[in-house]
């Protein structure tokens, strides 16, 4: 392992004739992880629609978490309806050309029920317990566990991670920050809970591997920048065969804008380095991306997830296969009230 390292990471040199949909001169470097020092990507159109029900007047699917299990894509996602209110949905299918006619199931639907505010889910299984965890924002951070990730009604009822705020997280006094887009990750040792504030810090906190979900400490300072740079959206991977993880989080480019930017550290409590991280060099933006015939169907590259290696607790990542479902919109529909921006869900492809 590489305890104690500090990530040293020399700005990509991309041949500027290389254009979006290639890398371009931007190899790994010795302390990258396995991953390029800049990237870039291709885009399907919009995958995944909003779909109403009688029930459920949802204006967006957004905030993805993903994974591939014997043969089956299961995706969850937050949904926004008319009147504002928030929810999760499950949907699942074998093909990403079946996604957006795959039948979604809310989990206001399933005793004992999500009801209320549930949102940014995020979804692993958790091989020690040998149970599917869910967890997303409701105010708190919290849980809930399946036996079977196949049966969207049997989550349990949601469980709070913290009985407070943590020591050291207080919300950014003055702004509209909170903690929220809360992401577990586990090593050998412990598991981490990353969450964002809005406000310019991605928070860290942990608990040993044998007492999660319990026992979760202080929150430390992980990253730390301005509301601008460090926003939202936030996600952390092991990148596979190699002693390095990958964090990505929301920023807004030149323009307002979302985009990501990237960091690499040796290890989960460690010091974290920008690999491809500011607004000329994004991990993942509508200027380093080729769209269908050319046409962006959205301006932002907007909080999603990677597609793992894999499905537990250790969230690996391929550096050799790189993929993120994401959330976007038509640049015509991001005024307004937040909540009733139509998002939808496209899928990115790192090019080499």
């Amino acid at each position: 392992m590489l305890v104690g390292v500090t990530f040293a990471i020399v700005a990509c040199a991309k041949d500027p004739s290389s254009g979006p949909g290639t890398t371009g001169t931007c190899p790994p470097s010795s302390d990258s992880g396995g991953l390029p020092t800049c990237f870039s990507w291709t885009s399907t159109g919009a995958l995944v629609t909003a779909k109403q029900d009688a029930k459920h007047p949802i204006v967006s699917v957004k905030d993805p978490s993903v994974v591939f299990v014997d043969g089956r894509w299961h995706v969850f996602a937050t949904t926004a309806n008319t009147a504002g209110a928030w929810s999760i949905v499950y949907f699942s299918f074998t093909d990403w050309s079946q996604a957006d006619t795959a039948p979604l199931f809310y989990l206001d639907n399933s005793p004992p029920g999500l009801t209320g505010y549930h949102a940014a889910p995020q979804v692993f299984f958790f091989a020690p317990q040998s149970k599917w965890y869910l967890i997303f924002q409701s105010g708190q951070p919290q849980y809930s566990t399946n036996d079977d990730i196949g049966k969207p009604e049997a989550w349990t009822q949601p469980t709070n991670f913290f009985a407070a705020d943590p020591p050291g997280y207080t919300a950014a006094k003055g702004t509209d920050g909170f903690w929220l887009d809360f992401f577990c990750i586990c090593d050998d040792a412990n598991c981490h809970l990353f969450f964002a504030d809005d406000a310019g810090e991605l928070f860290r906190s942990q608990t040993k591997l044998t007492d999660f979900p319990n026992g979760f400490g202080d929150a430390v300072v992980a990253i730390q920048g301005v509301k601008e740079t460090v926003f939202e959206g936030d996600m952390v991977y092991h990148v596979k065969g190699k002693d390095a993880y990958l964090a990505a989080v929301e920023a807004f480019g030149p323009t307002g804008h979302r985009f990501f930017r990237s960091f690499v550290a040796p290890t989960l409590d460690g010091v974290w380095t920008p690999l491809a991280a500011d607004a000329s060099n994004p991990f993942a933006a509508t200027t380093n991306v080729t769209f269908p015939d050319g046409a962006a169907w959205t301006a932002d590259v907007s909080h999603g997830e990677l597609i793992r290696d894999g499905y537990d607790q250790k969230l690996e990542i391929d550096p050799t296969n790189l993929r993120l479902l994401y959330q976007g919109t038509d640049p015509a529909t991001i005024a307004g009230d937040y909540s009733q921006i139509p998002w939808k869900l496209g899928l990115l492809t790192q090019t080499r």
